[in-house]
């Protein structure tokens, strides 16, 4: 632990062996997360609302309260440390201030938002399919950010100490 809370990872190349093996187990997670939504619903708004209210020309029922509880009781812990770790991560990383907070902020509102859209279409206000596709969207492309920089800096073995790393990294 003490590798990850004073960023010491960056010269154990154990733990970066480590980390990198859990960034393949989370492009994993990508991956399912991106096949699952499809396989519900799509880029549409209205596909979002059929899977949520229920479809009469699919012959599907609208989603249960009781399952939509047990989704997001699983989603919530599980998203909530993926992207803990993953942001937590991005802090060491040779990035500007700037970038970091906006990543860490689009990565946990965007994850909420993912959550709670399903819950507005169903409970609120068929409206709020945008949002479901929105937050899927960026979610998945901030979820690709951070793993792709993550792999990147682990790899490279990067650290943010140094007058010469960052002023390599000052653009980014």
């Amino acid at each position: 632990m003490k590798y990850m809370q004073n960023g010491g990872f960056q010269n154990n190349s154990l733990m970066r062996l480590t980390l990198l093996f859990t960034c393949l187990f989370l492009l994993g997670l990508w991956a399912t997360n991106f096949f699952l939504y499809f396989s519900k619903m799509g880029f549409t708004p209205d596909s979002v609302v059929r899977y949520y209210l229920g479809s009469e020309q699919n012959f599907t029922m609208p989603r249960s309260y009781q399952s939509m509880l047990e989704v997001t009781h699983m989603h919530l812990p599980v998203m909530g440390l993926v992207i803990l770790m993953l942001t937590h991560l991005l802090i060491f990383a040779p990035f500007q201030q700037g970038t970091k907070v906006a990543f860490i902020v689009v990565a946990f509102v965007s994850a909420f938002m993912n959550e709670a859209s399903g819950w507005l279409v169903r409970f609120v206000h068929p409206g709020f399919g945008w949002l479901k596709v929105v937050s899927f969207i960026i979610f998945q492309s901030t979820l690709t950010f951070l793993l792709i920089a993550l792999a990147w800096f682990l790899i490279a073995g990067k650290t943010t100490t140094g007058a010469s790393t960052a002023k390599r990294y000052t653009r980014l």
